[in-house]
């Protein structure tokens, strides 16, 4: 089964127990199975930036979905607990976004992963770094190697 990796954030509303609900229905949707969550930090928003703090963090998952059905899966999860998509990169009860599926480099309409903007983004490369520091981001090294760019 591939390793899947999924952010985890949140502006609006309960923030932390939205994206603990979120992380239940995940793990409640079959074929997967949510093997790790990292700590949840508060971050500053991206993009808009007048706009409450975030809660962060990332999860690791086996599945037997593939990329597609596991982002339909997010998407739908998003729907259930409240999500508009309104403004981008503006407020969210919450944010589910795949940032990598196993070794694949996946560009269709609709789906890039790795997520096109992961290696720029603090917010969603400490997690993953806390879950896996030597985790392979395809195409661009490992994690770590990603957050010490940035820096």
């Amino acid at each position: 089964m591939p390793r899947a990796y999924v952010g985890l954030g949140a502006n609006l509303g309960s923030r932390r127990g939205t994206v603990e609900r979120a992380v239940s229905l995940l793990a409640a949707v079959e074929g997967v199975d949510v093997l790790a969550v990292s700590e949840l930090r508060e971050t500053d928003p991206v993009g808009v930036v007048d706009q409450p703090r975030f809660l962060n963090g990332a999860a690791a998952l086996e599945t037997t979905l593939s990329a597609r059905e596991l982002l339909d899966a997010l998407l739908t999860i998003e729907r259930l607990l409240g999500r508009e998509r309104l403004e981008r990169w503006g407020p969210r009860t919450i944010d589910l976004d795949l940032l990598l599926y196993g070794d694949e480099i996946v560009d269709e309409s609709g789906l890039r992963v790795p997520h096109p903007r992961l290696h720029e983004r603090r917010f969603a490369l400490e997690p993953l770094a806390k879950l896996d520091p030597e985790l392979e981001i395809p195409g661009l090294g490992n994690v770590s190697d990603a957050l010490a760019a940035l820096h």
